[in-house]
């Protein structure tokens, strides 16, 4: 049907986050490549990281073409090489569909796409990042560049993807988006919950288990300052950190971490490709982010029957029925984030019980079959099997759009 370049932000996210996507796209018939950085691990952990994601992609017929881009730094030089390596490279591959997600990616590879003579260009806006949740001189200084950015980029996009309806009126007032009827609202990535299934939570000893990004703006520092408070009246009770470390601007230094572990706060489990023990293991899902598209990690845990605390902020907040399936608490607030979670501690028949609607609304919302859906309608790729009804085309004999 169409030949398809699917551009992340780095390669972990391709198998982990966008797999499900991918791999409908290929049994569609669809001739799908996926390109991403390569992981920001280092030395031989980022080689195997990168080799094990190749693997996977390479076992549904996915190719795996690395790309020179630095997903957190800010320089132009390199930048601009990105924007021409990108180029060239989509020149060759000749697609008929370019899909990027995040934000160098969006902006790039639509500008490359474009280069490229490539017409059906669709972006997905994961979230806002380190950019917009601070109001830093650095921040509002990259906010003004990036949102220039962006308005270049997405005037090249047939539609774009919003996670949440914050973000989409945010791009609105911002007018980032010369036409509002590009915008397309999808509940996030989706879940397979399947692959993530149902489990009553233990409640013999409670575990509060937060999954993220070594990030403060993840509200890791609100989830420790609580975890702090709470272990004064409940000493038995336990608080994990399951997560990478990160070069981003807003990263926890390793430091911090240590300190946590040996004031006995915090139990940090290290960062892992398989999160589902560490659900299972959990009574009860926790995220005090400042600003998301969708979480996925909450998604995972809903489909998990875990309850979940997190913010009444941009992404999160869609997340939650408060006092349905867990509670909403205001932005970095440990106090309240403290209140909430002793409320399990306080009623513990709350954690199954909740835990099960949030399953229910995993099922009913975000499952990953019919966020794909809404994710590849507007993409019409059937008319591309109507252009190419002899099928399949190779990156060196294709010369021209079928």
């Amino acid at each position: 049907m169409a030949r398809i370049i699917v551009i992340g932000g780095n390669v972990h996210s391709l198998v982990q986050f966008r797999g499900d996507m991918i791999q409908q796209m290929v049994e569609d018939g669809n001739e799908v490549f996926a390109m991403a950085p390569a992981t920001d691990l280092e030395g031989e952990a980022a080689n195997l990281m990168t080799q094990k994601v190749s693997s996977k992609l390479q076992t549904i017929g996915v190719p795996y073409p690395p790309i020179p881009l630095n997903r957190t730094g800010l320089n132009p030089v390199k930048d601009l090489h990105t924007i021409l390596w990108l180029s060239r490279k989509i020149g060759e591959l000749k697609p008929d569909v370019v899909l990027a997600y995040t934000m160098k990616p969006v902006i790039y590879g639509s500008i490359a796409a474009r280069l490229a003579g490539v017409e059906d260009v669709f972006s997905m806006i994961t979230g806002l990042g380190y950019v917009f949740t601070g109001d830093s001189m650095r921040q509002l200084i990259l906010a003004k560049i990036v949102i220039v950015l962006y308005k270049i980029a997405l005037t090249f996009n047939r539609k774009v993807y919003f996670m949440n309806p914050d973000d989409r009126e945010l791009f609105r007032k911002l007018r980032i988006l010369a036409d509002n009827g590009k915008a397309v609202l999808i509940h996030g990535s989706g879940v397979n919950i399947d692959h993530y299934a149902f489990k009553l939570p233990q409640t013999r000893e409670l575990v509060f288990l937060i999954i993220a990004r070594l990030l403060w703006d993840k509200g890791i520092g609100e989830f420790v300052s609580a975890a702090r408070l709470l272990k004064k009246k409940y000493p038995a009770a336990r608080f994990q950190i399951v997560g990478p470390f990160d070069n981003n601007p807003s990263a926890i230094r390793r430091s911090d971490v240590a300190t946590w572990q040996a004031e006995g706060v915090i139990e940090y489990l290290g960062a892992t490709a398989d999160v589902r023990p560490y659900l299972e293991n959990a009574s009860v899902y926790v995220l005090p982010s400042y600003r998301e598209g969708t979480p996925r990690s909450v998604l995972e845990a809903m489909a998990t029957g875990r309850p979940v605390i997190t913010t009444d902020a941009p992404g999160c907040r869609e997340t939650v029925v408060d006092g349905v399936n867990g509670f909403l608490v205001p932005v970095r607030d440990s106090e309240a984030l403290a209140a909430a979670m002793e409320k399990f501690c306080r009623e513990r028949d709350l954690i199954a019980e909740m835990g099960r609607k949030g399953r229910e609304i995993a099922e009913a919302r975000y499952d990953v079959h019919k966020v794909n859906h809404t994710i590849l309608r507007p993409m019409d790729l059937d008319r591309f099997r109507a252009q190419c009804p002899a099928g399949r085309w190779s990156p060196v004999s294709r010369s021209s759009k079928a």
